[in-house]
């Protein structure tokens, strides 16, 4: 995938001093497959220049993921924080943050997400070059939708790599921070197969009308797009209110 997603999980924090958005972001770039299993983070400076805070505030968000598991410390040369390779503990903290929100507040999520990105891609089809569309056709013709773990890494990178196209500064901004706080919700979707082949159908939609400059055929697709994955969402949330799973089908 190109560089979009991970530029989201290490972009600069809005509120510089409080060591819960470090590990927040961190953990959303875990439960979005950005950050792999196994995987060595940044050294602590890196990560303290990244997101712009102090280097004792990257040690308390390095701290608050050891605790839920998510991230251990080795010692020694080859030493570092790594991610630890246990999704039952990705899939806990989905749930839990499902529980933590209202129906309305997702709704008014996936609103506003589906607002933003559809500024993006109509501003998309404004600006892009045959160049900028043939690599994202290319991007996209290359991108893995099998599994959901590959679908949720590539879907997350193909918001942000159009949100690139869009050549507005502040959009970017604006697409790197919802993806982060509202994407590994979204992307719950994604671990249904039809869902998953619907998704890249409408992600073509949205790629051949950036590389036509059809802003109206852009802002539709996206609109089908986000309402599928918002639906998923929706049904999610009320199954587990009802005392269900994340890995239980959703029933008609």
């Amino acid at each position: 995938m190109g560089p979009g997603a991970r530029e989201a999980v290490f972009a600069q924090l809005a509120d510089t001093g409080r060591a819960e958005q470090v590990a927040q972001r961190l953990t959303d770039g875990i439960v979005l497959g950005v950050l792999g299993p196994g995987e060595r983070l940044p050294s602590e400076p890196e990560l303290a220049r990244r997101f712009g805070v102090a280097l004792i505030t990257v040690r308390e968000g390095l701290g608050i993921l050891r605790e839920t598991g998510l991230v251990e410390t080795r010692r020694g040369r080859d030493g570092g924080s790594f991610i630890v390779e246990n999704d039952a503990d990705h899939r806990s903290l989905i749930t839990t943050r499902l529980r933590g929100l209202a129906q309305v507040e997702l709704s008014d999520m996936a609103v506003y997400f589906g607002a933003i990105l559809a500024g993006t891609v109509e501003r998309a089809a404004e600006r892009a070059s045959t160049g900028d569309a043939e690599r994202i056709t290319t991007w996209l013709r290359a991108a893995d939708f099998t599994t959901a773990a590959a679908a949720r890494t590539n879907q997350g990178g193909f918001f942000l790599e159009v949100a690139v196209l869009s050549q507005s500064a502040r959009l970017v901004r604006e697409q790197i921070r919802l993806q982060a706080e509202f994407g590994p919700l979204l992307l719950l979707g994604l671990d249904d197969a039809a869902q998953r082949a619907d998704v890249a159908a409408h992600d073509r939609r949205i790629v051949r009308a950036i590389a036509q400059h059809r802003t109206a055929k852009a802002r539709e697709a996206v609109g089908d797009l986000v309402r599928g994955l918002s639906e998923h969402l929706l049904a999610t949330k009320a199954r587990i209110e009802r005392g269900g799973s994340l890995d239980e089908p959703i029933t008609a």
